[in-house]
């Protein structure tokens, strides 16, 4: 498939063709007090014109930056879009960041202008005035609780845009020709990395880089305009930018935005999106939460869906392994079509879904099985940050767990000596801001970026992503040890909410186990085991059992070197408010390894139990300390077991 075209345009100058070509076909839509709201291409264009002239009637001048921190919201998009149209750069935050990541990177960008969703954020953002010396207006969109604000830093949306047509009066075209004079190669957004092992990084990327991404992704899915797609993930978060901007503005499609965050479900379901993005914690909080469904149902429908969902995971593995399915098979799966899959599709919102794709981390295998084996047409896709978001993915007739797909057009993709990925491309980002050596060790002379990934090319030209590079390690034997499998093998259990594994150097594989608290509360509750809170919970025998248990059919898929031989079940969640995780739910390996040493030597040093001393942090920034004593529990090894290979 050939490299495509450089578009040479930028995200403004699409929005407008977009309502001169097509004004009255729906851009985007929008769920208020239950009801879809529609807004027309042209009415797009006209809401950020008019806020666009807001600002440059306030002093917004190229180069200068606007913030949006909130969940999906249309005025939101459009804010981002008023300041590009400017020359200014777009810094969507993530809207749950505590105040001093919120502060961070407000400050390090140098934001002059933040739009915030409704009064919680406005308040968020106040408090931090003191140490944002950039910042100049406040801007809302939910006024309820705000009309009262005494601060001059605060306008509502709508007075800017007032302010905006008042001043177009004066300077007709003003926003055509500030679009007119942008390059594609300007920088138009900034994205700051998820931190895992450091401070945020504020990527640079300009229009030319997300339109290639976007147009090589067209070069390689069927993506239509008369497309429905789901606005719901992080604004902050480099996929939705590609996704819900740039690749929206280039192909057309519409854009819909769910009620709140507590009605996703029921939205997805109402609007049938045809295509979808998920990062792999949405897609295992899925299956936990049909797992938890099928097992509370009846006795009948409990079995009907286990046979079917076996008999999903047979085929499923026979397709993928090139095998041919024999008519028994064939016609249990039409009659579980009927029964099992196309129900829980409806129930999922994914009845019209033609393609959906998993990203932002791995996901695993039997999680990626299950969704495949009941129709969903689930797909691995690979990116970053620093590439505008996308470089690979899977076709539909190639989709399988061990690989992320081949590079996409245009995408060149090598392997160093050590291992580690290294891809060249358009996309290839323009730098980190304020950060020039972190940009020269990111990028090679010859325009190669250091992925940070360990991975290689299969003999399909498939490209396998094993962990990230720093860490892969090897137990006291020489066993290659890749934590990110076995870590995704043990979440498959719809009782195991997340798992961080160790063995790097050591004797043998252990495991730090948090609980999902809503399905083991329920498991709890079934079998009538009393517990008062969280901590009570992850510290009963019964859960420490049933967690063994869980571990224990992991490990009878596994070689035997990387069996898991010890584990803790801890007394918290992983929060990103502690570090832990970031805002997109990757683990701070480094972080945890040091917060937690204390229950790692205890892990390897032959004893029961070990004393924890937690740090935790509350929503409203206040610190405290946990102070608890976890037991350590033995995995007994399985008499026999029949291993996969551990790193395809």
């Amino acid at each position: 498939m050939s490299a495509p075209a450089p578009i040479g345009t930028t995200l403004p100058r699409l929005l407008r063709g977009n309502a001169e070509r097509a004004p009255q076909r729906t851009a985007m839509r929008e769920k208020n007090r239950g009801i879809w709201q529609p807004y027309s291409w042209r009415r797009y264009w006209e809401e950020t014109r008019d806020f666009a002239l807001g600002l440059a009637a306030a002093g917004f001048a190229r180069g200068d930056k606007l913030s949006v921190i909130g969940e999906n919201r249309p005025r939101l998009y459009w804010a981002q879009l008023a300041a590009q149209c400017l020359g200014g750069i777009a810094v969507p935050v993530y809207q749950d960041a505590i105040a001093s990541e919120l502060a961070y990177v407000l400050d390090h960008a140098e934001t002059s202008v933040v739009v915030a969703e409704d009064q919680e954020q406005v308040d968020k953002v106040l408090s931090l005035k003191a140490r944002l010396p950039h910042l100049r207006l406040i801007v809302y969109d939910d006024p309820r609780g705000l009309h009262d604000s005494s601060s001059p830093l605060v306008r509502s949306f709508e007075a800017v845009q007032a302010a905006g047509r008042d001043f177009g009066k004066t300077h007709p075209l003003y926003v055509e020709a500030e679009i007119d004079k942008a390059a594609p190669d300007d920088v138009t957004l900034f994205s700051y990395t998820s931190g895992t092992t450091s401070a945020p990084k504020g990527t640079m990327l300009s229009h030319a880089n997300l339109l290639f991404s976007a147009s090589s992704m067209l070069a390689a899915e069927d993506v239509r305009p008369t497309d429905e797609w789901l606005a719901y993930l992080p604004m902050a978060w480099i996929g939705n930018s590609l996704f819900s901007i740039a690749l929206h503005l280039l192909v057309g499609f519409t854009c819909n935005y769910p009620e709140r965050p507590e009605s996703l479900q029921r939205d997805a379901r109402e609007l049938g999106p045809t295509a979808a993005l998920a990062p792999p914690r949405y897609w295992e909080n899925l299956l936990t939460a049909i797992t938890v469904r099928a097992a509370d149902a009846s006795r009948m429908k409990r079995l009907c869906f286990d046979f079917f969902r076996r008999l999903a995971e047979r085929g499923e593995r026979l397709k993928a392994s090139g095998g041919t399915l024999p008519p028994w098979l064939r016609a249990g799966l039409r009659l579980g079509e009927f029964l099992v899959y196309r129900p829980v599709r409806d129930q999922l919102g994914l009845s019209r879904a033609r393609w959906a794709y998993t990203g932002g981390a791995a996901l695993g295998a039997d999680t990626f099985r299950f969704f495949r084996g009941f129709g969903v047409n689930l797909k691995q896709i690979y990116g970053a940050t620093e590439l505008a978001g996308l470089c690979a993915l899977q076709p539909d007739h190639a989709a399988h767990p061990d690989t992320v797909g081949p590079v996409l057009p245009g995408c060149e993709v090598m392997t160093t000596p050590e291992g580690e990925v290294l891809i060249r491309c358009a996309g290839v980002f323009k730098g980190y801001y304020k950060q020039p050596e972190a940009t020269r060790d990111a990028i090679t002379a010859e325009g190669w970026l250091k992925t940070g990934d360990a991975g290689f090319v299969d003999q399909h030209g498939h490209l396998v992503i094993i962990d990230r590079a720093k860490d892969v390690g090897k137990l006291a034997d020489g066993t290659v040890l890749a934590p990110q499998f076995l870590e995704n093998k043990l979440k498959f259990s719809p009782y195991i909410g997340e798992a961080v594994v160790f063995g790097d150097r050591r004797p043998f594989v252990a495991a730090m186990i948090a609980i999902d608290p809503a399905t083991v509360g329920n498991w709890a509750e079934r079998r009538q085991i009393p517990y008062t809170s969280f901590q009570d919970l992850s510290a009963r025998p019964e859960v420490h059992d049933l967690i063994r248990g869980e571990i224990e059919r992991c490990n009878a898929v596994l070689p035997p070197a990387t069996r898991i031989r010890r584990f803790v079940v801890l007394n918290k969640e992983f929060d990103a408010d502690d570090d832990e995780i970031t805002r997109t739910r990757k683990i701070r390996r480094r972080f945890v390894g040091e917060k937690y040493a204390a229950v790692i030597e205890g892990l390897y040093g032959g004893r029961g139990e070990v004393a924890l001393s937690a740090a935790i942090t509350y929503e409203d920034g206040r610190k405290a300390t946990l102070q608890s004593t976890l037991a350590i529990v033995a995995v007994e090894p399985p008499a026999e077991a029949q291993t996969e290979p551990a790193y395809a």
